[in-house]
């Protein structure tokens, strides 16, 4: 496999015939040995960074994506006020989810490229560093995930597990956790597949020598309540300020519990959770962002200030049309609506507005009044049409289910 991946990257085995090989694959399947091969491979194809000489036990995070998760903006800093390097390497947003990168690149000036050693030097004085991923890490996973897009095999879950496992050993954490989301704004729609996306992600980790542990969390209503960039990057700070939505502050917990316990810096799970909320309360979560902001070029002085980021010119309401609970959330349709608003891409050269987007004002199970607030969008310019669209992702009716768990399953 590896020999493979090599000359596949090196331009000796030509696209028609690795198309050959992920289809065979997809069709034929690949077993837990085989996956972990091919990820050695990916993994090996480019620079594997190590800072274990700086003395400190290191951590990561990864999700599959959602609608509203900005959890990282808030994790990373807080993981590293506690004294664990966090060495993040994140994506931009492709479709109905929102990326990192594109949150960060809304604080003014803030720069997602370091250099090499410009990471170790920051995360040796600031604990944390968020960047994007650079054409030396896991080349090989690029040049195949093109690849797969053409052929069909994206779903593919050994190749996801296989791209995702590779880069994140790559940046040099050596604990990873995971965020596997499922329900309707989520990737993975079955608690099913999720978990065993899971359980596969957690064992290949395993399998390259680092520690890894998962969580399984519902999708299906948006995280928080922001969902857009500027908007996002706002709550976040909220969070980090003390205040914030309260599923938001709690899954940012739980994944910090689980960086500090996987990466050596927590005997348990009960000692690790309170070393993060005394981080997080004590306002040492925030100092930390603060540094890591200005440290990578971003504007300190608009975050800190309540209306320092951009604003979106217009809002408009989303009312409830009838009275009765929210019995449902077209989560998928939501985050379609921000895209088709300016603020996503359906292709990684679209261009977005990261002051657009949407805040949703109710929860599931929530009793509403006719007239009430459901969102309010926020706008470039007026678009009556987005109105409608957003109201017809809200179901209200009579009765609701009971509202679901934010974590549905932990994977240890």
């Amino acid at each position: 496999m590896r020999a493979l991946i090599a000359a596949y990257a090196a331009g000796q085995v030509p696209d028609y015939q690795m198309s050959a090989w992920l289809m065979a694959a997809y069709l034929n399947g690949l077993d837990a040995a085989e996956t972990d091969a091919l990820t050695a491979a990916l993994l090996h194809s480019g620079r594997v960074f190590d800072w274990s000489e700086l003395g400190r036990p290191s951590a990561d995070k990864h999700s599959t994506g959602g609608v509203g998760d900005k959890i990282s903006l808030i994790l990373a800093p807080l993981v590293a006020a506690c004294g664990v390097l966090v060495p993040m390497v994140s994506g931009r947003g492709l479709g109905h989810t929102g990326g990192t990168l594109d949150k960060l690149e809304a604080i003014p000036g803030f720069s997602i490229q370091l250099a090499p050693e410009a990471m170790r030097t920051q995360l040796d004085e600031v604990g944390v560093v968020m960047v994007g991923q650079g054409p030396d890490l896991a080349p090989a996973d690029g040049l195949l995930y093109a690849l797969r897009d053409v052929t069909s095999t994206v779903e593919f879950e050994p190749f996801i597990v296989s791209s995702i496992v590779s880069k994140k050993v790559a940046e040099g954490a050596q604990a990873l956790a995971y965020d596997v989301k499922c329900g309707s704004g989520a990737f993975m729609k079955t608690r099913e597949a999720a978990s065993h996306l899971a359980r596969r992600l957690v064992d290949t980790t395993r399998a390259l020598g680092r520690e890894a542990a998962a969580v399984v969390t519902d999708m299906s209503q948006p995280l928080g309540e922001a969902v857009g960039n500027v908007l996002e990057v706002r709550e976040s700070i909220e969070v980090l300020l003390g205040r914030g939505p309260a599923d938001v502050r709690d899954l940012t917990l739980e994944l910090a519990a689980m960086m500090l316990e996987r990466s050596g810096a927590e005997r348990d799970t009960a000692a690790a959770r309170a070393r993060a909320r005394q981080a997080l309360d004590s306002g040492a979560a925030w100092l930390r962002f603060l540094a890591m902001v200005e440290a990578q070029g971003g504007d300190r002085a608009r975050i800190e200030r309540p209306d320092g980021l951009p604003r979106a010119p217009v809002r408009l309401p989303v009312k409830a049309a009838r009275a009765g609970r929210l019995a449902a959330i077209d989560t998928f349709g939501l985050g379609e609506l921000v895209v088709a608003i300016g603020g996503g891409r359906r292709a990684k050269e679209d261009a977005i507005d990261p002051r657009v987007g949407l805040m949703v004002r109710v929860r599931l199970g929530a009793a509403v009044e006719e007239g009430d607030a459901l969102a309010e969008i926020h706008l470039a310019a007026g678009d009556p049409g987005a109105v409608a669209r957003a109201a017809a992702c809200f179901t209200i009716a009579d009765e609701a289910p009971p509202p679901p768990a934010l974590v549905i399953e932990r994977v240890a």
